[in-house]
């Protein structure tokens, strides 16, 4: 059984690996592959999909950098776009996995309004803030005042994160048991489609 605190286990430590080797070389190593477990193949995507946000985080770093040439906004922006686009096939890539492998599931239960992805997604995203935030709480170049009002969200976020994450054991427990159901929900994104975006297809680049 997959259980939310080994995701957001798995979610802190790779955090914290990847910023290690981003500070020091500024080219952080993809996924490693995992062992034969059964769970391999969903730890693995939620891994993969870690990382896209963890990638996207930065380049939104860089996409707010006053220093920064037209140029190179317009590099990170596709780059966003191409990190976003990733991140979402692998929400979509997580849940069809759990609907695979999870029991069948109670068509009369009630349906869920958000997907285990979806959560997953929001926990990838409060690691990545929680880890910054302890930084800035922490930061002997900040002031007394920046500290303490980062200690102040730091806890606020850890709470959000242990909530969250009883969200999702719940959810799974209770699709296991019958008492709910999710379904998979394609994003269906069009910005990334030229036959859809009409700022790319009046252009004739469709």
């Amino acid at each position: 059984m997959l259980l939310a605190t080994s995701i957001t286990r798995l979610h802190e430590t790779l955090t914290i690996d990847w910023h290690e080797d981003w500070y020091e070389t500024v080219s952080p190593p993809s996924a490693k592959p995992m062992s034969d477990d059964p769970l391999a193949p969903i730890i693995t995507l939620i891994t993969s999909h870690h990382r896209e946000n963890f990638d996207l985080w930065h380049e939104e770093d860089k996409a707010r950098d006053p220093d920064a040439s037209d140029t190179e906004i317009c590099c990170v922006k596709h780059a966003i776009d191409r990190f976003n686009q990733r991140r979402n096939d692998l929400v979509e890539k997580m849940d069809e996995w759990l609907l695979a492998n999870l029991p069948e599931q109670n068509p009369l239960a009630p349906l869920n309004s958000e997907t285990p992805g979806l959560i997953i997604d929001r926990l990838s995203i409060l690691a990545l803030k929680i880890f910054h935030t302890r930084i800035e709480a922490h930061r002997d170049t900040a002031s007394e005042a920046h500290r303490l009002r980062n200690s102040i969200r730091l806890s606020l976020l850890e709470h959000q994160c242990s909530d969250l994450a009883g969200c999702l054991e719940s959810l799974l427990n209770e699709v296991v048991n019958g008492t709910r159901r999710f379904k998979l929900y394609r994003q269906l994104k069009m910005y990334n489609d030229p036959d859809l975006n009409p700022v790319v297809y009046k252009h004739g680049h469709s």
